[in-house]
């Protein structure tokens, strides 16, 4: 129950973070968004039709046709992010002011606190609604990733919003997008960004030693083989801070300069406690 509260305080929250970014530094710097934000934004530079209320229609439409795509739990956090957040964006309508001469740094600021609000709503479990309907509809119908489905429609609301909002707006908008794109990473997945490294050595013992009492990790150890050696290999796999990769390549390097060694970033890390592999 604890947790279910957090969450949906999260949510909330988030909305209006998010509905901040939008009637504080947007709309009144004539930006737009993408998704069907940026839908509603660029109604109310047409007709003057209420952020808040083209948002609830827009996003509630879009749900009733793509519901059976989430589960209960991500459904309902998904109805209450809508609620609030088209309830803050009536409210909080006119709160802003033009930045003269400075675009860019509404842009900046715009996609900062979106990014924010819809971090801490997918943080949640929730969904914004949005562009991840149809992009979801778009994975089922032509085996589209989620990812490509959401750009496409970012990138065609954008560029359809060119003609209502100019060139020089656009090319601002799409810096806010990426900005909100970034923060919504942070938000998510934190700022302390993990490394997986695997470490095929001649010398597996010596580099397991110096690790584990150097830099106080924990490494796992892997049975290989060796494709056209045939020959059984030890296979060392460990997960640390990025910062840390310098340190570790130093004591790979003393070791066993001809170690066969691959970096690459991870996503997720799905343990409870977890912190970074000590």
């Amino acid at each position: 129950m604890n947790r279910t509260i957090k969450d949906v305080l999260l949510v909330i929250v988030g909305s209006f973070i998010f509905a901040i970014g939008i009637n504080y530094f947007a709309i009144p710097n004539r930006l737009s968004e993408g998704g069907t934000i940026g839908i509603t934004v660029v109604t109310y530079y047409l007709f003057q039709w209420s952020p808040g209320i083209v948002n609830f229609v827009i996003n509630s439409a879009l749900l009733v046709v793509g519901y059976k795509f989430f589960d209960r739990r991500v459904t309902i956090y998904t109805v209450i992010s809508i609620i609030f957040s088209s309830l803050f964006l009536h409210f909080t309508f006119g709160w802003g002011q033009e930045i003269n001469g400075d675009t860019l740094l509404a842009a900046l600021f715009a996609g900062l606190m979106v990014g924010i609000g819809l971090g801490l709503t997918f943080r949640a479990g929730g969904t914004a609604g949005g562009a991840s309907i149809p992009a979801r509809l778009a994975n089922q119908l032509w085996g589209w990733s989620i990812g490509k489905g959401m750009l496409v429609i970012d990138i065609t609301v954008i560029a359809s919003s060119t003609f209502i909002i100019g060139q020089e707006k656009a090319m601002y908008t799409l810096i806010s997008v990426y900005v909100g794109a970034k923060v919504i990473d942070v938000v998510v997945e934190g700022t302390n960004e993990r490394t997986a490294v695997l470490i095929i050595s001649s010398f597996p013992d010596e580099v397991l030693d110096k690790v584990t009492n150097r830099m106080t990790r924990g490494i796992t150890v892997l049975e290989g083989r060796g494709g056209y050696t045939n020959r059984n290999k030890e296979v060392l796999y460990i997960v640390i801070n990025k910062q840390e990769i310098v340190q570790l390549k130093k004591i790979i390097q003393d070791i066993d300069s001809n170690a066969y060694v691959t970096v690459h970033s991870v996503q997720e890390i799905l343990r409870e406690g977890y912190k970074g592999g000590r």
